[in-house]
């Protein structure tokens, strides 16, 4: 391990002033909490525009943020972001900032989804909103000035997780042509079943508990954890699936998840980098502010984006 002195400092602190987790608070508290922590990434750079939108959706208008990085050209490659949170959490607004600077360093247009979330709205709500989304920009893009002939998807956590669900399902469909996925410390596994999860899973910001906690909000009692909708990992056939950059965390519970992903793509043919951060916790994406790894891996993924969806 490759220590980060600016992680430990903040685990230290972190833990020793630690108050109830989520799990215990409730879902309004936490979501309150995350939102406080994501806010430490700043407010994120200027851009031209940033502008509120709706999609519509099965279960009526989603809402939607478009951050356009340049004011002068239409027709701007376009990634369809969904925010982490482990589906429950997060929202738009607490992921303003990582969008600003994933807009700024791909040169993307950048449309972030405020997909339903649970309790609210339980499996498969996120999913079918984060396809609908995909399938409105692939065909709209331009009406907000993007290229829906060059599309990707992308997303931290749960993000990562209806990223990832949102490729196969587009692949079954037939379409819509996703030409690249982003997959930032994917949740891929509801079995929960990596080594990772348990090396990593007390005193590194995510833990266990909370994410088996995620993971029985999202999909209540009857849901099937083996359903390639909610465990992507559990497909029995990755082929034909876009190129990808799997962003891991050394400290993360959710690593080994990610990289078994990232393998399994990658033995079904699909071009795929993994990039693992050493030192690094959950959630650093973005968080430059906190940890210098935090700008590093957006500036990877910009680049990622950029050399995808500009051949």
């Amino acid at each position: 391990m490759a220590d980060d002195p600016a992680v430990l400092g903040f685990l230290t602190a972190i833990n020793a002033n630690a108050g109830p987790p989520a799990e215990e608070v409730g879902v309004e508290q936490a979501r309150q909490g995350w939102a406080a922590y994501l806010s430490l990434a700043g407010s994120g750079p200027e851009l031209p525009s940033v502008t509120d939108i709706a999609i519509p959706g099965p279960a009526g208008d989603i809402p939607a943020r478009a951050y356009r990085p340049t004011a002068d050209a239409d027709g701007l490659p376009v990634v369809a972001f969904f925010h982490g949170g482990g589906w429950v959490l997060g929202s738009v607004d607490s992921h303003d900032s990582l969008c600003r600077q994933l807009a700024l360093a791909s040169g993307c247009l950048v449309v972030s989804v405020e997909y339903r979330r649970p309790p609210e709205a339980p499996f498969p709500a996120a999913a079918d909103d984060a396809l609908a989304a995909v399938e409105w920009l692939a065909a709209h893009a331009d009406e907000i000035g993007g290229d829906g002939t060059r599309l990707a998807v992308a997303g931290d956590s749960a993000g990562g997780n209806l990223s990832a669900v949102t490729t196969l399902r587009a692949r079954e469909a037939g379409g819509p042509s996703i030409a690249f996925q982003l997959l930032i410390y994917p949740a891929v596994d509801a079995a929960m079943s990596y080594p990772s999860m348990r090396e990593n899973g007390e005193g590194k910001l995510l833990t266990a508990a909370t994410m088996t906690w995620f993971w029985d909000i999202y999909l209540g009692p009857d849901a099937d954890r083996s359903d390639p909708r909610v465990s992507p990992i559990a497909a029995s056939d990755l082929a034909g699936l876009p190129p990808a950059l799997v962003i891991t965390a050394e400290l993360d519970p959710l690593r080994d998840e990610g990289e078994a992903y990232a393998m399994r793509l990658e033995q079904a043919g699909v071009p795929v980098k993994v990039s693992r951060y050493d030192g690094q916790i959950h959630a650093f994406f973005g968080m430059g502010s906190l940890f210098p790894a935090g700008a590093t891996v957006v500036d990877e993924a910009g680049i990622a984006l950029r050399e995808a969806l500009n051949p």
